[in-house]
C-alpha cells in the first residue's frame, strides 16, 4: 500500500477544453476533494504542452495519482512524461468534446455523482501504449481518411475549431465527399503489402471522432496493436461503410483489413497528415509500436472498459 505521503492528488485542468466546460470543473474538483478527503492540488494549463510539463513536474515533486481533467489531447500530455513509471497512476475526468480515450476506463463522457466514488476508490489496472515516431498514443492514431478528419478540425496547427460533437460530423461528410486516397506500402513482421489508404487506423482504444468504432475488437491490456485498414472505395462504398463503422460492424466487409500486430512500418511517397490522438502531425514514413503495460491507470471494473477481465 502507498504511504500516506505517496497519497498526494493532483488535477491538471486544461480550462478551454469542451469549449471551456474544463474551467467549469474546477469548483466541482475542489468541492469533491473536500468531500473525499483528498490530500489534492489543481492545476490549470496555459499553453500547448503545458500538460505534459506540469505532470513531469508533479511526479517530480512526489505527486502519485496525477489526473487529467480535458480531452484526449490533454490525457495524452498527462502520461507522456509517465510512460513505464511503475510508482504513479493517472486518471481522467473527461471535460473535452469528443471524449473518445475515457471509454476505454470504462467511465461515461461525463460524470455524475457515482463516477467520483469509483474513482476515489483507486482501482487500478496497467495500460498499454504506443508509439509512433517517438511520439505517445493512448488512443489511437490515424491515417488517410480520420486524419483528414482530424485535419479539418484545426484553423492552423495547434488551433482547435470551436464547436460540439457535430462539428465532427460535418467533417466527416466533408471528407466522405472530397478525400483522395494515397498509396501506401505497410509492413508489420515479413509480410509487405501496397494499397491505397482510405482508412488506416492503429489503436489501443476503440473509439474515435466522438463516437466511430474504427476498432472495435482491441483491448487496452493485450499488449496489441489493433488495425483498421480500408482500402481505396468510391463514394457509394464510402457511405456504406460509413454507416457501418458507428457499431463496429464495418469490420467484416470484404473492403476492410483488420488485425493485431505488435508493430508495423508505412512508407508514403510524401508527406501526408496523421493524427496521434486527434492532434495533428505530417510525415511520409511511419514507425509503429507497442508498449505493453506502460501505465498505470484508474478505472470502473464494473464499466464498459477495454480491458481484458
Amino acid at each position: 500500500m502507498m504511504s500516506e505521503k505517496k497519497e498526494k492528488w493532483v488535477f491538471i485542468v486544461n480550462p478551454i477544453a469542451g469549449n471551456g466546460f474544463g474551467k467549469t470543473m474546477v469548483p466541482v474538483i475542489e468541492e469533491k476533494i473536500r468531500k473525499y478527503g483528498i490530500d489534492g492540488e489543481i492545476l490549470l494549463t496555459e499553453r500547448s504542452g503545458h500538460a505534459a510539463e506540469l505532470s513531469r513536474s508533479c511526479y517530480e515533486k512526489g505527486y502519485r495519482y496525477i489526473i487529467g481533467v480535458g480531452g484526449d489531447g490533454t490525457m495524452n500530455e498527462v502520461a507522456r512524461p509517465l510512460i513505464n513509471k511503475s510508482d504513479v497512476v493517472i486518471g481522467i475526468i473527461p471535460a473535452g468534446t469528443g471524449n473518445d480515450f475515457v471509454q476505454i476506463t470504462g467511465f461515461p463522457g461525463r460524470f455524475s455523482e457515482g463516477d467520483w466514488d469509483i474513482l476515489f476508490k483507486k482501482n487500478i489496472t496497467g495500460m498499454d501504449a504506443g508509439s509512433v515516431n517517438g511520439m505517445i498514443f493512448l488512443n489511437g492514431m490515424g491515417l488517410g481518411f480520420d486524419a483528414q478528419v482530424a485535419a479539418e478540425n484545426y484553423t492552423e496547427p495547434g488551433k482547435v475549431k470551436k464547436g460540439g460533437k457535430h462539428k465532427y460530423l460535418w467533417h466527416i461528410i466533408k471528407t466522405i465527399l472530397f478525400f483522395r486516397e494515397k498509396r501506401m506500402k505497410v509492413t508489420s513482421g515479413t509480410s509487405t503489402s501496397q494499397t491505397d489508404c482510405f482508412i488506416n487506423t492503429i489503436s489501443i482504444g476503440r473509439r474515435f471522432a466522438g463516437g466511430f468504432y474504427l476498432t472495435p475488437k482491441a483491448l487496452a491490456n493485450d499488449s496489441l496493436l489493433d488495425v483498421c485498414s480500408i482500402k481505396k472505395l468510391n463514394l457509394f462504398q464510402r457511405f456504406r461503410i460509413f454507416l457501418k463503422v458507428p457499431k463496429g460492424e464495418h469490420i467484416t466487409d470484404k473492403k476492410v483489413l483488420y488485425y493485431q500486430t505488435t508493430g508495423l512500418e508505412i512508407e508514403f511517397t510524401e508527406k501526408v497528415p496523421y493524427h496521434v490522438d486527434g492532434e495533428l502531425n505530417f510525415s511520409k514514413d511511419f514507425k509503429v509500436s507497442i508498449l505493453p503495460e506502460a501505465l498505470n491507470i484508474l478505472y470502473n471494473p464494473d464499466g464498459n472498459h477495454f480491458f481484458r477481465k
